[in-house]
């Protein structure tokens, strides 16, 4: 039976925490359902950033609008993943309600711009329960920015805090988008390396963002705490993305093999959704062959992930190299260079703490040094896997995709909208991104 506020029927949702645990009488239901709904190709998107479960269902009922109609005869289904995430508010996303993606008035001093508002704040308190003190300390030393160096140091330390998990817990392993020599990397510098020198390069960064008609001021750090506090918190967003992708997601799909074999999955991700459905690769159970295609919206995690070896690094690899072939048809990610947040921050934020080099005053596209190191798939695809094809929206949706291996798909011709810090990184409901995922899983 489909929720009446979704544009497709049938539609199931599958909630998970932050472990990775499922809710029980969900994954029931669907377990249950799919076979005597006769439902052939299964559609399963996993949003990213997203504050409540309304706004996955927003995304998802967009999105899905307008699939029946390209596929008229297909025995289809749809589930939406929930997960425990969180986005700012001050990210725009495109054709969303404005209450539902505020923008920040041009017209705003500094000060206000990097304090935290109360949509934000609320989301900090529900997406990290039981830290309701860090929280409302961080907001303070945002609002107050004392013009000291000591205090940015204290902000760092209670930002680390914040997104801290028990080295123990299921969440500590699934941070990691590459390995050396076999073990995952470490933590990202902005949240070991000196706070004042942090903030003072997101700042810098996000000077040269600047929208048209807003006025040129000189940064100061911070000016980038607040992007500390962002890109900290979906650093953390990002590692659990993996978990509930490994131990949630993909432990189900298996469930659902056994439920329904001839059901044909389709993954799809958006953002860190890309990562879950990814990690989701790495808890199949062996054997299993149900999940017929993957495909990854402006995907928010390495461009190396499924990398044998990285490039000047051959002790190196992705965290998911050769999971591709768990897949019986394509991973295609979709990738854009205008999506900001993942061209220009991503790199910067994702940057470890071994690599010294100061991005202040260069450029961070793809073919810079730090940002290839550090890129994100989308922005400019899978990097580093051999036999990986590459092709423009128009040519995708003309010719037909390889049915094995990494596809790389150029969608900038469609998400090109939004404004900073994250550029065009939710725009992504489009008709022809519907089409991409009808004609990676081969549904008829």
């Amino acid at each position: 039976m489909a929720d009446p506020a979704v544009s497709v029927s049938p539609y199931w949702e599958l909630t998970f925490d932050a472990d990775g645990d499922v809710d029980g009488r969900e994954r029931d239901r669907l377990l249950a359902e799919v076979p005597r709904r006769t439902v052939r190709d299964l559609i399963v998107f996993a949003h990213g950033w997203n504050n409540d479960r309304s706004g996955a269902t927003r995304l998802y009922s967009q999105f899905f609008a307008p699939v029946p109609g390209l596929a008229p005869h297909a025995r289809l289904g749809y589930v939406g993943v929930v997960w425990p995430s969180m986005r700012f508010s001050d990210e725009p996303i495109p054709d969303f309600p404005r209450s539902v993606a505020a923008a920040v008035p041009a017209d705003l001093p500094a000060a206000a711009r990097t304090a935290l508002d109360k949509d934000t704040r609320r989301a900090l308190l529900e997406v990290f329960p039981g830290r309701a003190t860090i929280v409302e300390q961080i907001a303070r030393l945002l609002d107050e920015q004392p013009d000291d160096g000591a205090s940015l140091e204290e902000f760092g330390r209670l930002v680390r805090l914040l997104v801290e998990v028990p080295p123990q817990g299921p969440q500590a392993a699934f941070a990691a988008d590459t390995l050396a020599q076999g073990a995952p990397q470490g933590d990202p510098a902005m949240l070991f390396g000196d706070t004042v020198t942090v903030c003072g390069e997101f700042a810098e960064a996000l000077a040269g963002m600047t929208a048209p008609g807003e006025t040129f001021t000189l940064p100061r750090p911070w000016d980038g705490a607040r992007e500390l506090l962002r890109q900290a918190t979906y650093y953390a967003m990002k590692r659990r993305a993996g978990t509930v992708g490994e131990r949630g997601l993909g432990r189900t799909l298996g469930q659902l093999a056994s439920a329904a074999p001839g059901v044909r999955v389709h993954l799809v991700g958006h953002s860190f959704g890309g990562r879950l459905v990814s990690f989701a690769l790495r808890g199949l159970p062996e054997g299993v062959r149900t999940v017929k295609s993957v495909t990854l919206l402006q995907g928010a995690f390495s461009h190396y992930a499924f990398a044998a070896r990285l490039p000047g690094d051959p002790g190196a690899s992705g965290a998911l190299h050769g999971l591709q072939s768990r897949v019986d048809g394509p991973v295609v990610c979709c990738y854009s260079h205008f999506d900001t947040a993942l061209g220009t921050i991503y790199p910067l934020a994702s940057r470890m703490a071994d690599d010294d080099r100061s991005v202040l005053g260069v450029d961070l596209g793809p073919g810079h040094l730090l940002g290839a190191r550090w890129g994100a798939m989308g922005h400019d695809g899978v990097q580093a896997v051999e036999g990986t094809k590459t092709f423009t929206l128009a040519d995708a949706l003309r010719a037909k995709l390889p049915v094995s291996g990494c596809v790389n798909v150029d969608a900038c011709a469609v998400v090109n909208r939004g404004g900073p810090p994250s550029g065009a990184h939710s725009d992504i409901c489009h008709r022809e991104l519907a089409q991409v995922v009808l004609a990676a899983g081969r549904v008829q």
